[in-house]
């Protein structure tokens, strides 16, 4: 690869916005912007890579690529990827996920409810590792609290939602957290307990926002609220350990054995199906993790044409020490996800750039994979065109803007985050 200047090329950069223009232009003229498959755009912008600086021939090209795939980062990333499918999976086909809705709701007071339900949505999208999963497991009970209360679904739904960005942002198996440590470079539990510290505050006033625009009405759940504990452990046991330090990889291989060994117990699970749970929830993550393959042959191209050198020179002109280089990594890692509509995308993208910025300012790699983390959720929180805010619309019959207004907790943590950067002594 012919040498950079000292400048770098904004040229490289064609093939980041060629994705752009395709995804967002696909979603914005057919009003639907799940009609672009990511996948299917990032694979336009490699090959618009591939075609820039033909000095460089085909195979030399290749090379680039897989030198920045076969980066440890990369490589561990994917891995953790398939195994966080696995457990989900696996706990899920044990009755994981009903019985701990159950057991959250069965200890909120009924004056408590939508507060109490943006407090199970914390724990279950921390314990599963998934917005989604969170919003899809949630959305009928949100459906009945309104049907009880009076109050509206949009109400009920939206504290769902902040409930689950909470903990894609925070969960030890979420793809969000598993991409930020992995690019930056540090420890799972650094990463959780800075973050933790900067959001707590912002969720307290969550809790307390729904309480107030809610108090006064109760309801009661018709039918009981089964719950099998054991069904709960391996949340707490992936959960615990990741806190403790222990191997990510054991963690969840650890919590994959435990589910099976409760489903096989409690009879939700048969031998004959051990394997297809595991598989099932395996084959669930092989979207974000072709893409983020994807992702790192693009970067990789990008970067030895002047691409990456050229964003960090732009962001150096504008940015005075830590906690200049702080808020860049907090606006590149927004503006990224507002363009992507995938915050875990949106990370893969920013991550070597960050990681960069963070290297030459002296932010700590747990600090920068907190505000990358951080700040792709808040922008996914808010997108009426994310996946999350369109997946509550679909299961209510709602539409995105309806759930706006009620969105505190992105807006919050937003907040907070900024609140942390201005008052870093780092």
């Amino acid at each position: 690869m012919e040498k950079e200047n000292v400048t770098g090329k904004a040229s490289a950069l064609l093939p980041v916005g060629v994705f752009l223009v395709i995804f967002l232009g696909a979603g914005i003229a057919l009003r639907d912007f799940s009609a672009m498959p990511a996948i299917v755009a990032f694979l336009i912008a490699l090959f618009t890579a591939f075609l820039q600086n033909r000095k460089v021939s085909f195979d030399e090209k290749i090379k680039i690529i897989a030198g920045g795939l076969g980066e440890e980062n990369i490589i561990t990333m994917c891995l953790i990827f398939l195994c966080a499918g696995g457990f989900s999976g696996a706990v899920s086909a044990a009755g994981g996920v009903e019985s701990a809705v159950n057991l959250g709701l069965s200890l909120i007071p009924a004056h408590f409810a939508v507060s109490g339900l943006f407090i199970i949505a914390c724990f279950i999208s921390v314990s599963m590792g998934t917005s989604m999963g969170t919003i899809a497991a949630l959305a009928s009970i949100a459906g009945g609290i309104s049907e009880k209360t009076g109050f509206s679904m949009a109400v009920c739904i939206a504290a769902v939602v902040c409930g689950a960005m909470f903990g894609d942002n925070l969960s030890m198996i979420s793809d969000t957290t598993i991409a930020a440590v992995k690019t930056q470079g540090c420890e799972m539990k650094d990463k959780f307990k800075a973050n933790f510290l900067i959001v707590l505050p912002a969720a307290v006033l969550t809790i307390f926002f729904f309480w107030l625009i809610t108090a006064g009405v109760s309801y009661e759940i018709e039918g009981g609220l089964d719950y099998n504990f054991l069904e709960v452990l391996p949340y707490i046991f992936v959960l615990v350990g990741a806190l403790v330090g222990i191997n990510v990889f054991l963690v969840l291989v650890g919590g994959i054995v435990m589910s099976l060994a409760v489903g096989l117990w409690t009879g939700n699970i048969a031998l004959s199906e051990i394997f297809t749970v595991v598989g099932d929830g395996v084959v669930s993550m092989y979207d974000i993790t072709v893409i983020s393959i994807i992702v790192a042959c693009i970067v990789s191209l990008v970067r030895a044409n002047g691409g990456i050198l050229f964003i960090l020179n732009l962001i150096r002109r504008r940015i005075r020490g830590k906690k200049g280089a702080q808020a860049g990594i907090a606006a590149l890692a927004l503006t990224v996800d507002l363009c992507t509509a995938n915050n875990t995308v949106a990370i893969v993208m920013a991550g070597p750039i960050a990681k960069e910025i963070s290297e030459e300012f002296g932010v700590k790699p747990k600090r920068a994979a907190s505000l990358l983390d951080m700040f792709t959720s808040v922008g996914q929180g808010l997108i009426p065109y994310g996946a999350q805010l369109l997946s509550a619309a679909a299961l209510t019959g709602l539409t995105p803007y309806d759930m706006i207004p009620y969105l505190v907790y992105p807006v919050l943590m937003g907040i907070c985050g900024i609140g942390a950067i201005i008052l870093s002594r780092d």
